[in-house]
């Protein structure tokens, strides 16, 4: 595999993972943490990155798999585990989570007051969302060149911006900021 191909595959897992909560949890843990930081920090990144990682590990080693896996214990069990795990990534958390959040931060802004409570707009934006979304997903080989190369650079050029702008238009600290130190974690 080129080194090209290796990073744009591994920006594509970048932007599969990271999510609102990857931007928005570690600082309120680090603020909620207090003068704790320094055990707080081991332990988001064991739980929050380590063992995703040793997850994808373990499955990329196995052949066959997360029913291989699961074999081990029972087939039965192999079965309902990925019919579970399936069923809350997708159907049950994900999807529905995936069309409002993106609805309220990019349609909702910009909606009048009457269309903001409206369920037809909230439906119609799925409608538009998930078909461009099968659309992108019918050729599954090409998920590494939208995600990889497109996709990706574009999100972290975004955080960057957004990082750059907040700092530099931000007049007086916030809240968060007083109270952080005021703990004196730094």
């Amino acid at each position: 595999m080129k080194k090209s191909d290796t990073l744009s595959i591994g920006l594509m897992l970048f932007s599969m993972f990271f999510g609102a909560g990857n931007l928005i949890f570690p600082p309120f843990l680090g603020a909620e943490s207090g003068t704790s930081y320094w055990l707080a920090m081991p332990g988001f990144i064991i739980t929050g990155v380590g063992l995703p990682f040793i997850v994808l590990f373990a499955v990329s080693l196995v052949k066959g798999g997360v029913q291989t896996i699961g074999d081990r214990v029972h087939p039965v069990f192999s079965i309902a585990f990925m019919v579970i795990i399936y069923l809350c990534i997708g159907p049950f958390l994900a999807i529905p989570r995936n069309a409002t959040v993106a609805y309220e931060m990019s349609v909702t802004p910009f909606l009048s007051e009457s269309w903001k409570n409206s369920s037809s707009s909230l439906f119609l934006y799925t409608v538009i969302f998930f078909s461009l979304i099968y659309v992108i997903s019918l050729n599954p080989s090409k998920m590494e060149k939208y995600m990889g190369r497109w996709i990706t650079p574009i999100l972290l050029l975004s955080m960057v911006i957004l990082c750059a702008v907040g700092f530099v238009k931000l007049d007086a600290p916030s809240i968060a900021i007083r109270s952080l130190s005021n703990r004196s974690i730094f």
